[in-house]
């Protein structure tokens, strides 16, 4: 079985709070991967209450994004369809530690043949998430399709792509 993974495609990280060109770019190439995936597609939620400014993320960035339940919380329009019979995990930090748990029950039940992600941002959740992974499955395949990823800049999108190909994950640009 293959999974892809869906990070974080959130209103608020393509045009809300935290937004940029690049991933609003991304989004008609994520719609595309995620329709004709064949296999499991799981999907990830950036998810923060409303004391996020008094968390030691939003100490460090201090913008509101992602509250549980507002608009920019919810993923984009492009994917409402797909997702409604997928698993969303919400998550309080960059990596998702269920997320890392599920496949590994999974992975144990049947073997898991490879693990793609994509989304948002990749210097930031799509690394967290791609190295958690790593540490929860260190045999199987695990690949970022990086035409399907945006940074919050594209330096840093670069920079986190080169990180992950020297933890062993394979970067592909379909």
């Amino acid at each position: 079985m293959d999974y892809l993974i869906v990070i974080d495609m959130q209103k608020d990280f393509v045009n809300g709070a935290l937004g940029t060109k690049e991933a609003v770019a991304i989004v008609p190439r994520v719609t595309e991967k995620v329709k004709t995936f064949e296999g499991k597609i799981l999907y990830t939620r950036d998810t923060h209450g409303e004391d996020y400014l008094k968390t030691a993320e939003g100490k460090k960035l201090p913008v509101v994004h992602c509250v549980k339940k507002t608009d920019g919380w919810e993923l984009v329009p492009e994917l409402k369809d797909f997702c409604k019979d997928s698993i969303v995990f919400d998550k309080h930090t960059f990596g998702s530690i269920a997320l890392g748990q599920y496949l590994k029950e999974e992975n144990e039940k049947e073997k898991i043949d490879s693990i793609t992600l994509i989304g948002l941002c990749t210097d930031i959740c799509v690394i967290s998430n791609a190295f958690l992974l790593k540490a929860f499955l260190p045999e199987t395949p695990i690949f970022v399709d990086a035409s399907c990823c945006a940074g919050v800049t594209p330096e840093s999108h670069s920079r986190a792509l080169e990180s992950m190909k020297t933890g062993q994950i394979e970067i592909i640009n379909e």
